[in-house]
Formats: structure tokens, sequence, C-alpha cells
């Protein structure tokens, strides 16, 4: 799974306290942002020089994912003898942005989360990388899938892609065979009818399976992640929140709160609350609790980890009508040359080497286990792709998968509207189109005074 996973903080991934962490994360550098040094070099050095000195790089990386990290950078030293890294692994955006803001950070930075990268470039935390790309030479049509649109903002791109997450379903393959079911649903309909043959109740009325749980607060549930279902839009083409204006978004709620009101909210509340934690062996579809899952191709190497007995298939995500089957949301891990960078030429040669090189991200991908990011990549018979990681590929690759649009108050406008979808799931929404128009000008609002 990419950083941005880990604790459960793609993210751009999109849980409250993933949400308050990152929104906490853009307050301090608006806060900082006065007082922060000017960068120490205003642009590339001439074309044919070369780097060295010392860089220092944060990721958020532990355990077995650090490791990954390390391999590849014990390459780079390798290859790369005058340019001393020393890496700092654990390092959230909270960090990074505070060390910034206080003139002492990273030269180079890498990020969990997609939607900090509206924040990071119109502060400018993050150094414009084009100069550095048109310098090199370097081909963004070599990139695949939104990783180009959710690495820059407003003609600055501050960032660049460190692989990236596909999502789909994860579907119980007994249990779909014991409720007669032979497919995964292509339509919202049909998972909806799947969930309701597959759910099993205690004699006492309570939930023993769940077909499927429909509740935003669980897991991998988030109204990005859900969203190309419907082919939903965030923002409008000048910048401010379409939530109210576009009829998917109600299309989208309209169906989620008819399965949570067949399957009775506080009985959904109950059952989520005695599940364990999703990136634990207690996970509850590795554990035959929940049949459908939302989920990303990370969850492959939990499965063959904790849970190698459990029967399951993985498809892409259901659609409103089973037009654009096929498509998904598409997040990753990020990365960017700090402003207080005191070696910007060396900093940027590991970035480019992590993101632009197709050995080190085929070499990343398979000890990470996620999608790489270039057609190049993708392609590489190097690349450790079974099956159902193609599945993820397909997903990843499809021209109508979409991902969070970047905005100058980083994730604050999903915070704002999953506020409003855990009181409206609860019931206490008398009327979604006001609801809606609410919350769009609540999230217009954030971004009159962030932007």
């Amino acid at each position: 799974m990419t950083g941005r996973r880990r604790g459960h903080a793609r993210l751009r991934t999109l849980t409250r306290a993933r949400v308050v962490l990152a929104v906490a994360s853009t307050a301090a550098l608006l806060a900082a942002a006065a007082c922060t040094p000017a960068p120490r070099q205003s642009g590339p050095a001439p074309a044919g020089a070369q780097a060295s000195g010392a860089v220092e790089f944060w990721h958020p990386f532990t355990d077995r994912e650090n490791d990954a990290m390390n391999q590849v950078l014990a390459d780079f030293r390798a290859s790369h003898p005058k340019i001393k890294v020393t890496v700092k692994g654990g390092q959230d955006d909270a960090k990074m942005t505070q060390a910034i803001g206080a003139g002492n950070g990273p030269d180079v930075g890498l990020s969990y989360s997609t939607d900090i990268v509206g924040k990071f470039c119109s502060s400018g935390a993050w150094i414009d990388l084009n100069p550095y790309l048109k310098r090199d030479s370097v081909d963004l049509g070599a990139f695949a899938g939104p990783v180009k649109q959710y690495t820059e903002f407003n003609g600055k791109r501050c960032a660049m892609p460190v692989l990236a997450d596909a999502y789909g379903i994860y579907y119980n393959s007994d249990l779909f065979a014991a409720a007669g079911i032979a497919n995964p649903p292509r339509t919202l309909a049909e998972l909806a009818d799947d969930a309701k043959k597959i759910t099993v109740f205690k004699p006492d009325g309570s939930i023993k399976v769940a077909g499927f749980l429909p509740l935003f607060n669980f897991y991998e549930n988030s109204p990005a992640h859900l969203a190309p279902a419907v082919g939903a839009t965030w923002l409008a083409r000048d910048g401010k929140s379409a939530i109210g204006s576009d009829p998917a978004w109600k299309d989208l709620l309209t169906w989620q709160k008819s399965l949570v009101d067949w399957y009775g909210y506080d009985k959904l509340e109950a059952f989520r609350s005695s599940l364990g934690d999703e990136f634990s062996a207690d996970n509850a579809f590795q554990k035959g609790q929940v049949a459908i899952n939302i989920d990303a191709e990370f969850r492959l190497a939990f499965l063959a980890d904790q849970a190698p007995n459990v029967k399951f298939g993985v498809a892409p995500l259901p659609t409103r009508d089973g037009a654009n089957y096929g498509a998904g949301y598409v997040t990753g891990n990020v990365i960017g040359v700090s402003k207080t960078a005191k070696n910007p030429e060396a900093a940027w040669e590991l970035v480019k080497y992590l993101t632009a090189n197709t050995g080190t991200i085929v070499k990343l991908a398979n000890g990470l286990k996620n999608v790489p990011t270039t057609t190049d990549a993708l392609s590489s018979p190097a690349l450790e792709a079974g099956p159902e990681f193609k599945t993820f590929i397909q997903i990843f690759t499809n021209p109508r998968s979409s991902t969070t649009p970047p905005s100058p108050v980083g994730p604050a406008y999903q915070e704002k509207f999953q506020d409003f979808l855990s009181s409206y799931q609860a019931g206490k929404v008398a009327d979604l189109n006001a609801g809606l128009k609410d919350v769009d000008n609540q999230i217009n609002q954030l971004i009159q005074l962030g932007g």
C-alpha cells in the first residue's frame, strides 16, 4: 500500500481523522508562509551540470515499505556517488509542513496525500518543477492515468507521482456462491441486490454478515472513492463547488441512503463498531464479515499475508448504469522539492530518479505492491502482476478513471462534504437538495478565504 494508507491516514483514502490532519497541515502552512526563508536557488542549473552534495529526504514509510524504499535508495547512491542522501522515514504531512514553515524542512518530501498538492503548489511550499522537466526533457506524456492531474495546480507542477492506487471492489467468492451469485455486480442496483441476498441477520435482528456496508465512515468508503461510479463532479471550472448543481451526487446519495435504510442505520453502526481495524488481520473482509468491499490494489498484499485462505475476486467499481464500467478512483503518493531545499539540483536528481526511471519505478512497485505510473513501467516484463493486480492496472489506465481535483484549500472541501454525509446517512437531513446547496455555500466560503 502507499504511504498515505499508513495508520489509515489516498488517502487520496478519506476518513475524518485523515482530513483533519491534512487541513491542520495546510493551516499551518498558511500561518508559516510569511516567515519561510526564500529558496536558495531560483532555477535549475545549466544543462549538463552534474548534481552533487547532501540531500535530506523525508517519507512516511515504515516496516516493509521502508525496506522497499531503502533498497531503491541504495541503487540511487550507487549510481550517484556524489550525492549523499539522508533519510527520515515515518514522517507525515503535518511534520513536513511545519518543518518547511520553520525553514528547516527536508530537501525532498514524499506525501501520502494527493489532496495536499493544491496547497503546496499555490503556497510555494514545493517549488515549480516545470523548468527542471523542460531542461532535462522529461516527457510527461509517458505518465499514465490521472497522475498528471493531481501533480499540478494552476500551471505549477510542484509534484511528481510515486506509484498509484486504483480502487475497485473485492468480493468473497464463497459467500457469492452460497447466495447463488455467479458474477460481481456491474451496476449500483446490482450491488444493492447482491448485498441484500448475501446479508445474514442474527435471531435478534442484528447483522451477522453484511453483503455490503454502505456507511461512508467505513474503511475506504468515501465520497471520493465512489464518485466515479456516477461520474460526479467536485469543482466547477471556476474552482467553486459543483456538488449541489451536479445531479450525479444526488443519484449516488439517494442510492446509498436507500441501502442504509434497508439495513437500518443503527444496526449498521452497531455492526461497524464491532469490526476490526482496516489494516489489521481482523479486517472485516478478510474475516468474512463483509462480502463486497471497496478497496485498492494494496489489499492484495494484506490478503496474501493475513488471510491466504480467503477465496476472493476483484472487479471494477459498479457504476450507475453500467455504461462507464471499468473506471474507478485513482490516487497515490506524490513527491516534491521543498522551497527551503539547501541543494535543489541534487534534490531534483533524486525526485527524477524515483519518478521517471523505469527500472526504479518497477522495483518500487514490486516492493510496495502499488501501481506504476508510467506506460513503460506498466508494460515492463519485470513487473510482478498477477491476474488480480492486472485488474487494478486496467482501472488505473481507463480513460474515465478520475481523482479528486486539487484546490488551494487542500482537502477541506471534502471534509465539509463528509460532515454533511455523516448527518445525511443518519437520517438528520430533511431536504437533500437544500443540504447540498448549503454544502456548496460552505465550500465556496472556504475557497474564497483560502484561495
